[in-house]
């Protein structure tokens, strides 16, 4: 089976291997011991911290092949981003040139550089190994973060988002990048790439744009992928979409692609997540639950066919090795939504 749990300093090595595997653009997990390390740490002390209201705590979890005991992906959610790092990102508006006399108007598309998503939570840091990418592995990596955010919605915003990697060329570079590189940054791609995933950003905020920009004088490349999603991203994109995260305009500074948002308890997949009593029994294969223990420091969650909800008994029944994976027992508590595409 596969299992989500959190991460621990035991992780590192795997940890590491997953960083250099995501290649460049994975910004949230650089291949850098000491910020591994410090971001694995930083987990450990989120899950033990009591927590009242959201702030600088960041949850890192791991997915773990119970049979060969390796880890197979990652994923997070931070509780408040902006606090102690500021978070920048382009805001899409438009302005009005007019001109009664000469009967001329004009809508022109600016972009202004912001951090209006201070404190939001931010769900992020997912990465599954390609060998694992099925039998619904990777909707479970993205939609169990749900589970644990519905079972402790105190840790988070009320407002989450997603930033999702923008587009690339046939090098992997990003067409937005090149004019900002040329006009304002002028080091490469990956040393700023690098710079945002180590945590110093202070150069965003001394050598960007300070003034809006006009879209229209960009490069038309640029422009084309403004608000566009990298092809291998588009999966992630539409599942989020489902869950109803919208983009309200806001873009990444770097590749241009959008942050999408939601209401927490807007999230299709917390609001419908019910919590239940356990009874372990004989379960037949029917629809693919993805369920999650209710415990913190302790969080166990998995996916399979032997777990029914027993709507009459209002009874999450589980075979004995899904709880035991799950360290349940009868009469404990669980979450659960239905993992199956509607």
């Amino acid at each position: 089976m596969l299992v989500i749990r959190p991460i621990t300093a035991a992780d590192f090595a795997a940890l590491k291997n997953i960083a250099i595997e995501s290649g460049a653009g994975f910004t949230s997990l650089p291949v850098n011991d000491a910020r591994l390390k410090q971001k694995i740490a930083h987990a450990e002390h989120s899950f033990a911290a009591e927590v009242n209201t959201p702030g600088d705590q960041g949850y890192l979890f791991v997915l773990e092949d119970t049979q060969s005991g390796e880890i197979v992906g990652t994923t997070g959610i931070e509780a408040a981003v902006g606090l102690s790092t500021p978070l920048y990102h382009f805001q899409q508006n438009t302005v009005i040139h007019h001109s009664a006399e000469l009967n001329v108007f004009n809508q022109l598309k600016t972009l202004t550089l912001c951090n209006d998503y201070t404190g939001a939570s931010e769900i992020c840091t997912l990465f599954l190994r390609e060998s694992y990418r099925r039998n619904h592995a990777g909707r479970f990596l993205s939609k169990v973060r749900f589970l644990f955010m519905a079972e402790y919605p105190q840790r988070f915003s009320d407002r989450v988002i997603a930033e999702m990697r923008g587009a690339a060329d046939s090098d992997g570079q990003p067409p937005f990048w090149h004019w900002l590189q040329k006009l304002f940054l002028t080091i490469d791609f990956p040393t700023a790439d690098h710079l945002i995933g180590v945590g110093k950003k202070a150069f965003i905020a001394e050598l960007m744009p300070r003034h809006p920009i006009y879209v229209g004088l960009l490069p038309q490349a640029a422009q084309d992928v403004i608000g566009q999603v990298h092809q291998n991203t588009k999966p992630a994109l539409n599942m989020l979409e489902n869950e109803g995260f919208a983009h309200r305009g806001y873009i990444d500074l770097f590749d241009a692609g959008p942050t999408v948002e939601a209401r927490l308890s807007q999230i299709k997949s917390v609001a419908a997540s019910q919590k239940v009593r356990v009874k372990i029994t004989e379960v037949q294969g029917g629809q693919t639950l993805a369920v999650a223990n209710t415990r913190l420091q302790q969080f166990r969650a998995s996916f399979g066919k032997n777990a029914k909800f027993d709507a009459d008994q209002q009874l999450l029944l589980l075979s004995a090795e899904f709880a035991d994976t799950l360290q349940l027992h009868d009469g404990d508590m669980a979450r659960f939504i239905v993992l199956d595409k509607a």
